[in-house]
């Protein structure tokens, strides 16, 4: 196979999308239409997919990012927040000098975020690309990405930009579905995903194929191991996961120190 200039071959320049293979630097262009399908929808279709454990994942990355209670300020970047719906549970939990900043290269989702933000939240929206983060060096005290890291054409890239963002001592928190090990299960769960999601997706937002995608996307994603590695291959320390739910989704946790 040919060689690119960068020493890669056209193989290595392909990325999953899904279950397909396609052009690394088309991958993006083809997520961004599967969010501003389902935008309007998404947090519904949350709710729906999981019978509302979502709710329970993201209050235990809440509990992770633990925003402290008083007035002490602390900075946290939403990556892939689309919604906001971390960010505004965080500023919930945490005290007068919690702020938080929703980063998501989807105007549509970020539009819905900016509509269902109180009045005078302290919460700001930003578009931008996850795998070049319009922040300077060492401007966040945590960062948190909530079932968008396996969206990301560049992985490696995500996560080297969000160890950049952090200040020393910053603490990386990542919430993504993974895979069930649970003898069972694990064939109840496919069944579900397969044939249920997409049916939902195709009722709901009216796009059957967007949730096949988002299905497909999860298992393709790296197990929770090799996913630890690539943390610690990004400067991360005291990297560990915790699987919830029988593993249907891991809690990632990594340090800048």
């Amino acid at each position: 196979m040919m060689a690119t200039k960068r020493g890669q071959t056209e193989r290595d320049q392909d990325a999953d999308f899904g279950f397909r293979r396609v052009p690394l630097e088309g991958k993006q262009a083809l997520v961004d239409d599967v969010f501003h399908s389902v935008a309007r929808r998404y947090d519904l279709m949350n709710d729906l997919m999981s019978g509302g454990l979502h709710r329970a994942w993201k209050d235990a990355l809440v509990n992770a990012v633990n925003p402290p209670k008083g007035k002490r300020a602390f900075n946290l970047l939403d990556i892939a927040g689309g919604t906001g719906d971390v960010a505004l549970r965080v500023l919930q939990a945490g005290g007068a000098g919690t702020r938080a900043t929703v980063v998501d290269i989807n105007p549509e989702m970020l539009a819905v975020g900016r509509e269902r933000a109180p009045p005078h939240a302290a919460v700001a929206f930003s578009e931008g690309n996850a795998e070049a983060l319009p922040f300077p060096d060492r401007s966040f005290d945590a960062a948190a990405i909530a079932f968008g890291i396996r969206n990301v054409p560049r992985i490696e890239l995500a996560l080297a930009e969000a160890f950049r963002v952090l200040k020393i001592g910053g603490h990386f928190l990542c919430l993504e579905f993974s895979s069930v090990d649970v003898p069972g299960l694990d064939k109840l769960y496919d069944l579900y995903s397969f044939n249920v999601i997409p049916a939902l997706g195709r009722l709901v937002a009216d796009d059957a194929e967007a949730y096949r995608y988002l299905v497909e996307s999860i298992r393709k994603f790296p197990r929770p191991e090799r996913f630890a590695e690539m943390l610690r291959g990004a400067g991360f320390r005291r990297v560990s996961f915790r699987q919830l739910s029988g593993g249907v989704v891991a809690l990632h946790s990594g340090w800048r120190l």
